[in-house]
């Protein structure tokens, strides 16, 4: 068992090292799925499924939505639904910006909800998509420098004396990234060129991201926690991708789902809050001769697990936690309760992920928001504004969500894979 726990960690730690952005996310995604026999979609063209195989179609190159079909279908639909983004820095239009003749800094912008502070002074690179014209076409390229490349430094304390008392960073004046030594208005531009292999009038637009440096590692005296960037979320989402390929669906067509755009509220076509797993799943029903009441019966016969990371009560700040609602990191999958629908588990719901988590042999405990703390919501309520399925939310606990840095339990990602082939096989 422990042998097994280490090589999924692993597994997970090369995941997130090759995906340092949302589309490189889907790109390991299609690796993995590929490899393990599914068929590639298009939602450009018609649909012939077969009964016993497994297919994947993805939109935007940062949201893909895998499946398998069983030999007999008897139900409805058992999904999974993650995310492929996490809070970032994104490269703006004309990012060089020049400081007299001393230095060159990139323009940036933030994406989602981040902790600023923990960006400064680690070694940064750059990936994403880049758009680029080939003879009157335009082609999309994965682009990832995968080399230290910049940093944002610290100002000294000798120039703050109130560095140590708190302080708010202005994105725009503090947190601009240095990229060179030098003064040159061309600096960046320069190196995508080299980068995508063109001429600078070849490239059309962009969507480029910041990334840590820093390689995801195993810490504590027994090994049990990991610490690494972007665990928020792509340890659910690679724990899904591996569920739903190491298991045989039976009675349900398994669905795994991978968003984008969830840190800034999912309102984008790849995003939970549109059309796009309604239609895929829609797709599956016609394609065998099903009607719109074939599809309400199968979502009346569906069960949609909702799984973003949670929090884990923190040690330096236990009182931030719920008093008797206190999930911990290597204790199992959280299940998350919200008055305020933030999350869409109900009794009823809660009571099925319970009912699961026994079944499989898999620990379970309970998030509440501190009563004077309003949480973030996810995946699961937007979903829900699309498609009427019955939807639980859940995660694993984790510390410091949204840093740069991350660290969660090294057991957890062995239950949630473990829970999710259980689900997967009914």
């Amino acid at each position: 068992m422990m042998q097994e726990q280490n090589q999924t960690v692993q597994e997970l730690l090369s995941f997130i090292d090759h995906a340092p952005s949302p589309y490189h996310v889907v790109a390991q995604a299609k690796e993995m799925l590929e490899a393990a026999g599914f068929t590639k979609l298009s939602e450009k063209t018609g649909w012939e499924l077969e009964r016993g195989k497994s297919y994947y179609v993805s939109r935007q190159g940062s949201a893909v939505i895998a499946f398998r079909i069983p030999q007999n279908p008897q139900k409805g639909f058992h999904l999974v639904a993650s995310h492929s983004d996490s809070p970032v820095f994104k490269v703006k239009s004309n990012p060089e910006m020049t400081q007299g003749k001393l230095y060159t800094k990139l323009n940036v912008e933030k994406y989602g909800g981040m902790i600023l502070s923990t960006w400064f002074d680690r070694p940064l690179s750059i990936a994403g998509k880049v758009y680029l014209n080939e003879n009157g076409s335009i082609v999309k390229k994965l682009v990832n420098f995968d080399r230290d490349l910049l940093v944002i430094p610290s100002l000294a304390i000798h120039m703050n004396r109130d560095a140590n008392n708190g302080m708010k960073f202005s994105v725009q004046k503090d947190l601009c990234p240095l990229l060179s030594t030098s003064a040159d208005n061309e600096a960046f531009m320069k190196l995508l060129e080299q980068e995508v292999g063109t001429a600078r009038e070849n490239i059309l637009g962009y969507d480029l991201n910041l990334y840590i440096r820093q390689k995801g590692t195993q810490v504590g005296i027994d090994g049990d926690m990991i610490v690494s960037s972007r665990l928020d979320d792509q340890e659910c989402a690679f724990g899904s991708l591996k569920a739903i390929i190491e298991s045989e669906p039976q009675d349900y067509i398994s669905v795994c789902a991978v968003f984008d755009n969830e840190e800034v509220g999912s309102m984008s076509p790849q995003g939970a809050d549109s059309d796009f797993l309604r239609d895929t799943v829609k797709r599956i029903v016609y394609s065998f001769g099903g009607t719109e009441t074939t599809y309400m019966e199968a979502m009346a016969n569906s069960f949609m697990i909702s799984a973003d990371n949670a929090h884990a009560v923190h040690p330096n700040s236990p009182e931030k936690a719920d008093p008797t609602n206190r999930p911990a990191m290597n204790a199992g999958i959280v299940i998350k309760y919200s008055a305020a629908q933030k999350y869409t588990t109900s009794a009823y719901t809660g009571s099925v992920m319970k009912q699961l988590c026994r079944e499989a042999d898999v620990p379970c405990q309970i998030f509440h928001n501190h009563s004077d703390s309003m949480g973030g919501g996810t995946l699961g309520k937007y979903s829900a504004t699309h498609m009427s399925v019955a939807t639980v939310d859940i995660g694993l606990a984790q510390l410091a969500m949204h840093s740069a840095v991350e660290t969660a339990g090294t057991k957890d990602i062995g239950y949630l894979v473990k829970v999710l082939q259980y689900f997967y096989g009914l």
